[in-house]
């Protein structure tokens, strides 16, 4: 074959892969032409490959590069390669350094999570300051795999076999259609200078004994385990997405979502197939695990009042609903609340008004806003949670109820008696807020004037 022959064919299979990477683009709808793009650069093979594929088809680069102090001096001949790299190519350049380490023993998470979460941040301001259109990374065909195998060995669901995604918001993977094979051919193919992290060779990390240990026993096995991986990755995504739009409808018929509240209807959940996987993807967002979600499940025909953590929510099994809501101190504080105030901005915002009762009022009957008679009222008032002994007599009636008996009365569930606040005037209840008035203090025909609280 003539040289001439073999230039023109190089030439082509650079073409090739750039072509490969802009369809990849365009189905996926990653970036659009016009506009901004932050390229995060590292200076290895596969940072410097998408800067060059990007600029080739066009659009607009801004380079960036996170120096994370954890290799000593190597830390620093990286970011002297990217910087230097990008004056050459006449881009803009902007570097950040983060002490990693430090960071990462503060918030008592891994070095892994420690940079991964520094350099998103970064990334996103760097973003809005820019006005850019998004933040390109270099993750390939080949780290999908990776995170595909991770994920099977942790335990996953389907989404788990999906691999990494294409976009997450303003982040964007041109070169998850590639694999590192074709990535090098193409860093050698186009002559381009970059430098190797050492620690890709090392077994410190998980995804690198993936990478250096597991990969490579499969392919004792299958030769071709990378290729067949990655076209499982290919229907794994499809059959996700087929799968979530059931998912989506059965969520649909099952999940009411309240302020600071989940509720999940039980006995609709028992009218659909196969509950197990069902309960997974209900209750996995919310941090609950296998083990715990199976507990769940098995409690649904149970007593009311069971409780279950995961180490961000709280689920409670009541008597229609899983009640699931966020872990949060719960405020005990008390409020005081002065004649003179007008609004106030407590655990939730709330108004208060005189008004003088001329013809046609009309007492509202919204359970956010009461009215009651200002002459019953001594002020300060005070805003508490309710205690145990508090009585109230409730509107319409003329005897003192418990309120933890009006509670269960009314069928509340431990997380709505947690989050019920009482309005109090001296030593009595003027209103559950929200829920029921003292009937002590209702408007009459004698009443002259009124207080109104509204949330």
């Amino acid at each position: 074959m003539s040289i001439r022959l073999i230039s023109t064919k190089i030439r082509q299979n650079r073409y090739i892969m750039q072509q490969k990477v802009q369809t990849y683009i365009q189905n996926h709808q990653l970036l659009v032409p016009e506009g901004k793009i932050i390229v995060g650069v590292s200076g290895g093979t596969d940072s410097v490959v998408l800067l060059h594929v990007l600029l080739a088809l066009g659009y607009d680069c801004l380079v960036a590069h996170c120096n994370f102090h954890l290799r000593m001096d190597e830390s620093d001949r990286d970011e002297l390669f990217v910087r230097t790299l990008a004056k050459d190519l006449r881009l803009p350049y902007y570097s950040v350094d983060f002490e990693t380490s430090e960071y990462a023993e503060e918030h008592k998470i891994s070095i892994e999570m420690a940079a991964r979460d520094l350099r998103y941040d970064w990334f996103y301001e760097l973003l809005y300051n820019q006005d850019a259109q998004a933040i390109a990374v270099a993750h390939h065909a080949d780290d999908s795999i990776e995170t595909m195998l991770m994920n099977l060995v942790r335990g996953t669901g389907l989404k788990g076999l999906t691999g990494i995604q294409p976009r997450n918001h303003k982040v964007v993977r041109p070169l998850l259609c590639c694999t590192r094979l074709e990535l090098e051919t193409y860093l050698v193919r186009y002559d381009l200078d970059h430098i190797e992290d050492s620690t890709n060779a090392t077994l410190d990390y998980q995804r690198n004994k993936f990478r250096n240990e597991v990969l490579p026993l499969l392919s004792e096995i299958n030769p071709s385990v990378r290729q067949t991986l990655y076209d499982s990755l290919v229907r794994f995504e499809g059959t996700w997405a087929v799968y979530q739009n059931a998912i989506d409808k059965m969520k649909a018929l099952i999940v009411h979502i309240e302020p600071g509240l989940i509720k999940m209807n039980i006995d609709n959940i028992k009218k659909q197939q196969h509950i197990p996987t069902l309960m997974y993807e209900l209750l996995h967002p919310y941090g609950f695990g296998p083990s715990l979600i199976e507990q769940v499940t098995s409690q649904m025909d149970g007593e009311s009042g069971k409780v279950f953590f995961s180490e961000t929510h709280r689920l409670i099994k009541d008597r229609e609903y899983l009640l699931i809501s966020k872990i949060e101190e719960i405020s005990m504080d008390d409020y005081q609340i002065a004649e003179d105030d007008y609004v106030l901005e407590l655990p939730f915002t709330m108004k208060i008004s005189r008004k003088i009762i001329s013809n046609g009022f009309q007492v509202s009957k919204e359970p956010d806003c009461v009215q009651v008679d200002a002459s019953k009222i001594t002020f300060p008032l005070v805003l508490r949670r309710w205690r145990d002994g508090d009585t109230f007599v409730p509107f319409g009636m003329t005897q003192s109820k418990k309120i933890s008996d009006f509670f269960i009365n009314n069928k509340l569930s431990l997380l709505e008696k947690e989050h019920s606040w009482l309005l109090v005037s001296g030593d009595e209840v003027v209103w559950i807020v929200g829920q029921r008035l003292d009937n002590r203090f209702r408007v009459t025909p004698d009443t002259k004037e009124i207080i109104e609280f509204k949330i």
